[in-house]
């Protein structure tokens, strides 16, 4: 519609987010929502509560279109200042190509510049040239560090 602006909001999750985060988490790698439970619940509490993760949501007219987790780690290397790993960046499908989760990425920055991060790292699952560019463009580089992954469970979901 002409003339529509959009509300868009840059936030840290809060308490009633869960459901439509999880919504969100099918359009990553996840294939079904977990079912509600004491787990899943205390799992929430732990990362809402948690001063170190940062779940970062950006919200267009109310609704989560694009998300991702940095995780602040203290580290006594590089004059022990920590620094921010980035998961789980997601947008969902009919809001990509807006640049939403952009501005997630560039939120997880800002975080990290406040706590005086000397890096970010991200680790993404995909292979297509379109994601991998997108991650480029957002500052991010895949020629300094080799990830290795060890999967402790292969029965669970693997990205």
């Amino acid at each position: 519609m002409i003339g529509m602006v959009n509300t868009i909001m840059i936030r840290e999750a809060k308490q009633n987010d869960l459901e439509e985060l999880l919504q969100l988490y099918l359009d990553l790698h996840v294939t079904n929502i977990p079912e509600d439970s004491k787990h899943l619940r205390n799992t929430w509490d732990t990362i809402i509560n948690d001063p170190n993760r940062h779940l970062i949501i950006c919200e267009i007219d109310g609704r989560i279109a694009a998300s991702c987790v940095c995780v602040i780690i203290p580290n006594l290397t590089r004059n022990v200042r920590p620094y921010d790993f980035v998961e789980n960046v997601v947008t969902h499908k009919s809001y990509r190509n807006n640049g939403y989760a952009t501005a997630c990425l560039n939120y997880a920055r800002q975080i990290a510049k406040e706590h005086d991060c000397y890096k970010l790292m991200l680790l993404t699952g995909a292979k297509d040239e379109h994601t991998l560019n997108f991650y480029r463009n957002a500052g991010y580089n895949s020629s300094d560090k080799t990830a290795f992954i060890q999967w402790m469970d292969m029965e669970h979901e693997v990205e």
